[in-house]
């Protein structure tokens, strides 16, 4: 589960999800090392699906349905993508009582930040 925690400078909550990509890149790995031959293209497709819509977003000239386009194209080549290399356990699941329970770290770490930051004035 995420660990909610303050930040070095203690002015923002931080929600950790590095080691996430880290199990993310090594099933991609893995996946490529058992069978470079389909993950290979696959990869290149999806790499060229999202060069185009970067363009199609940052494109001043490139009409709003061109945009939708390029972006259910990349959708789609990332679901074949991650049918040929499917990452478990990437999303934590929570219980009701979990998410409670994380609800509450959170908020008591941004209630801590409030207090320290913006006090309120004593009458």
């Amino acid at each position: 589960m995420i660990r909610p925690q303050l930040t070095a400078d203690g002015l923002a909550v931080r929600l950790p999800i590095a080691a996430r990509t880290e199990q993310l890149l090594d099933d991609l790995a893995v996946a490529y090392i058992e069978d470079p031959d389909a993950l290979g293209p696959l990869l290149a497709h999806h790499g060229e699906n999202m060069r185009a819509l970067d363009h199609a977003i940052y494109g001043h000239d490139v009409p709003e349905y061109e945009r939708a386009m390029r972006a259910a194209t990349a959708d789609g080549s990332r679901e074949a993508l991650l049918a040929e290399a499917p990452v478990a356990g990437l999303d934590d699941l929570l219980d009701p009582d979990s998410a409670i329970s994380l609800a509450g770290r959170i908020t008591r770490l941004a209630a801590h930040i409030r207090h320290r930051t913006n006090p309120e004035p004593r009458p």
